[in-house]
């Protein structure tokens, strides 16, 4: 299956690389991201505790979440709403229950292989959920420059954000992300470590295309 595995920590860039990426190949996008994000909304709205392993699960089985350039939850349209503050606060304690993640992985796969292979962006992807991917990448940029981007994003969205509070929550989700006991946030030993602070979009897209074709030729 044709896959490209982007990891990397939250404002690393993923999902733009993950897009350019996937035009240049002809494949579709798969923001596991976004999952773990619909399920957490999903567990507010249902006033469940986030950090209830059995409700988060239960929450994760029951979502029929639908992504294309829009977030689907139920036949609700939740792409606004799951980059909110109170989701984002929630989604790294809810992302971290074994039952979850068991779901959504399987969930991920199907997906993929429904659609013949996909650019696949997330934090355990090449270590779990697609350890075979033909490309495994891990993306990384400094603190300052991730808090930097995720806070012009927030603007862009029309909702304020402090820069040293953003770079605050950025650390803790790391510490969370990379902490859990399951699927941690951790770099493939065969990944490909690119650190995207001072290289430019065209840059990172043209070293990750280029090493997937190279590598689909040898097969």
């Amino acid at each position: 299956m044709r896959v490209v595995a982007i990891d990397g920590p939250a404002g690393a860039g993923k999902s733009t690389i993950a897009r350019a990426v996937a035009e240049a190949l002809g494949l579709e996008v798969l923001n596991t991201g976004a999952m773990y994000r619909a399920v957490t909304y999903a567990v507010i709205m249902a006033g469940a505790d986030s950090t209830d392993n059995q409700a988060c699960t239960s929450a994760a089985s029951a979502a029929n979440i639908e992504l294309s350039e829009r977030v689907m939850l139920d036949g609700l349209d939740i792409s606004d709403e799951i980059r909110g503050s109170l989701v984002t606060k929630e989604v790294s304690t809810v992302s971290a229950h074994p039952g979850v993640r068991e779901v959504l992985v399987a969930k991920q796969r199907l997906w993929a292989s429904q659609h013949g292979g996909a650019v696949v962006e997330g934090r355990d992807i090449g270590t779990v959920v697609f350890p075979d991917a033909l490309v495994k990448v891990f993306l990384t940029a400094s603190d300052a420059e991730r808090a930097r981007r995720r806070v012009i994003d927030e603007a862009s969205a029309g909702r304020e954000a402090n820069f040293a509070e953003v770079e605050a929550d950025l650390a803790r989700r790391d510490a969370i992300d990379s902490g859990r006991s399951v699927s941690p946030l951790i770099e493939a030993q065969d990944a490909l470590k690119l650190d995207s602070t001072t290289m430019t979009i065209d840059q990172v897209v043209e070293t990750i295309v280029s090493e997937f074709l190279t590598r689909e030729a040898l097969q």
